[in-house]
């Protein structure tokens, strides 16, 4: 191999790589988990047997709807009377028994052969091709017809909507084309882009209303379709909902992008902002869909599916998700206020001006370093191969899952809480704290095959341990209602691991993660002075008796043009 002399890029990147392995290494985290409780396969009473996947959810006018994608209902015999491209379900009672659904649109669906009782299946009336929860265009309608058999156009949920208020909320889905009998298995699922639909709930069940066709091309990253998040506008507090600001995260093979927009503008691609982690500001031009540089990633990792939400336990941002290792395991990180990125005086370590954030600081995802992940539980596949769409529900075990902002002007400080969902497991009393339990959902392959799996949404319900103490400083808890108990972020012992990334997808399918550079959330995509500045901060702070030795090594492993 050729050598060459070590310049400032590289010590940069060596005091990067000694900080992260002194630091997070023997570093702390607030994620512990104390007890986890698998709780089974969703209940579907309402029809005879239903086989779907997906299992994304949000709470609206106290109702916990379900969403999925392609939905297929058999008879006992295993025949297919229904299917359809997606489907929604409300909670049955959330409180007494978070399994048990309600499922909208079942109809009959003719008699079983060997017992005479009526079979009931949802949307028996439609097709895959025809219709859905959420309904086709008429140019989707015309495609699926003219190509029936050979590819349809398909509308999957993908993940968990995004409430704009205590009864409403949006969500962005992707569009996708289905090959039937693709020549190339990597081809199966095409992008056609994002659609954005807005959702409410009814005593006769949740209603959908598709704002637009593609809002997003599949040219550009699937913004939205992994997670997105609604806050403030910077350290503005706009009342008007229309004012405030979205982030949104979309999948690509080297990781996660973020795109921003206003309320008021997500159905108009033009308006939308760019994170670029080369310059630390968001852009108007957006970054190529097929980027691979992981300098100009949000965050460089590999993802399937997965939710960001505000953690009223852990005081900060929480990311749960399923990378495309297909081993079945959810992963996490945490929005790390002792790491700020850049130099902003108003986002220090811990928090806005150092008192903690709330759920409205959005900013605050482009002010602070992600934790490297952590595995915090690896769910049983069952006997048709690994499990994915992996998804938390921060709707159960929290009342405060709504932002406060969110709530109706005129609520008072001690009504901006929603009821308490999941009593029958755990109760609010012993809890130990909103957030502090949290729901997990995934699909199991009952049985695999492409036209012939069966597939079933299966639960699991986390307990995170005490908060340990942080060496650092724990996070403050920012300012709240009076009436709403906090709790201080804490330690840990165990340092979380930095993953690769690899290649997403609509529905995740085995394959082979592309290598990419040792790297974190934290060191990715910053100038040559920045890493200097991270670098030598992790270094003194984590830093002990082996440094000099490690210094050594890395600078020859550097001179032979590893990095």
């Amino acid at each position: 191999m050729q050598t060459r002399a070590t310049n400032g890029h590289d010590l940069g990147k060596l005091l990067i790589l000694c900080g992260l392995l002194f630091g997070y290494t023997s570093g702390w985290t607030p994620i512990v988990v104390k007890n986890i409780i698998q709780l089974g396969p969703q209940i579907t009473p309402d029809v005879t047997q239903v086989s779907r996947d997906g299992g994304y959810s949000v709470l609206l006018n106290g109702q916990i709807i379900w969403l999925y994608d392609d939905t297929e209902c058999l008879d006992r015999d295993g025949k297919q009377l229904s299917f359809v491209s997606n489907t929604a379900a409300y909670a049955k009672d959330a409180n007494k028994n978070v399994s048990t659904l309600v499922d909208f649109g079942v109809k009959p669906a003719g008699k079983d052969n060997k017992t005479g009782r009526t079979n009931y299946a949802i949307l028996a009336d439609t097709t895959v091709a025809t219709g859905g929860w959420i309904g086709f265009s008429e140019d989707e309608l015309d495609f699926n017809d003219k190509r029936k058999g050979i590819e349809r156009v398909a509308i999957w949920p993908g993940t968990s909507p995004t409430p704009y208020s205590t009864s409403q909320a949006f969500l962005f889905a992707p569009l996708v084309y289905v090959d039937y009998q693709p020549q190339d298995p990597s081809k199966e699922y095409q992008a056609r882009g994002m659609t954005l639909i807005s959702i409410a709930a009814s005593s006769s069940g949740p209603s959908v209303d598709r704002q637009g066709d593609l809002i997003i091309s599949g040219l550009q990253v699937a913004y939205g379709g992994f997670s997105s998040v609604l806050g403030y506008t910077g350290t503005a507090k706009p009342q008007d909902l229309n004012a405030r600001d979205v982030y949104l995260f979309g999948m690509t093979e080297a990781g996660l992008q973020l795109a921003r927009a206003s309320v008021g503008h997500l159905t108009d691609f033009s308006h939308y902002s760019f994170w670029d982690p080369t310059q630390l500001e968001f852009d108007q031009k957006p970054p190529k869909l097929d980027e691979k540089d992981i300098q100009k990633i949000y965050l460089p990792g590999t993802f399937s599916s997965g939710s960001i939400f505000y953690s009223p336990y852990f005081n900060t941002f929480l990311m749960i998700y399923f990378n495309k290792y297909v081993d079945s395991t959810f992963r996490i990180r945490f929005l790390d206020l002792n790491t700020p990125v850049g130099d902003d005086p108003i986002w220090p370590k811990q928090g806005k001006r150092g008192k903690g954030i709330v759920p409205e600081d959005v900013e605050a995802l482009v002010k602070y370093a992600w934790s490297p992940e952590q595995e915090l539980y690896k769910s049983p596949p069952a006997k048709g191969g690994f499990n994915y769409a992996g998804m938390a529900h921060p709707e159960y075990f929290n009342r405060q899952y709504f932002a406060p902002s969110l709530y109706p002007k005129g609520t008072s400080a001690g009504e901006r809480r929603n009821l308490w969902y999941g009593s029958s497991l755990v109760s609010e009393k012993k809890a130990g704290g909103d957030g502090r339990h949290l729901l997990l959902s995934w699909t199991s392959q009952l049985r695999g095959g492409f036209g012939s799996g069966i597939y079933q949404v299966q639960l699991a319900k986390v307990e995170f341990d005490t908060i340990p103490n942080n060496p650092q400083g724990a996070f403050p808890s920012a300012t709240v209602p009076s009436s709403t108990p906090t709790l201080f972020l804490a330690p840990s012992v165990q340092g979380p691991s930095v993953t690769p990334a690899a290649p997403s997808s609509p529905h995740p399918l085995p394959s082979r993660p592309a290598s990419t550079a040792l790297t974190s959330a934290g060191s990715a995509g910053r100038t040559a002075q920045q890493r200097w500045k991270l670098g030598l901060s992790a270094l003194f702070e984590g830093c002990g008796a082996l440094v000099g030795v490690l210094v050594l090594l890395i600078d020859w492993v550097l001179n032979y043009e590893v990095w």
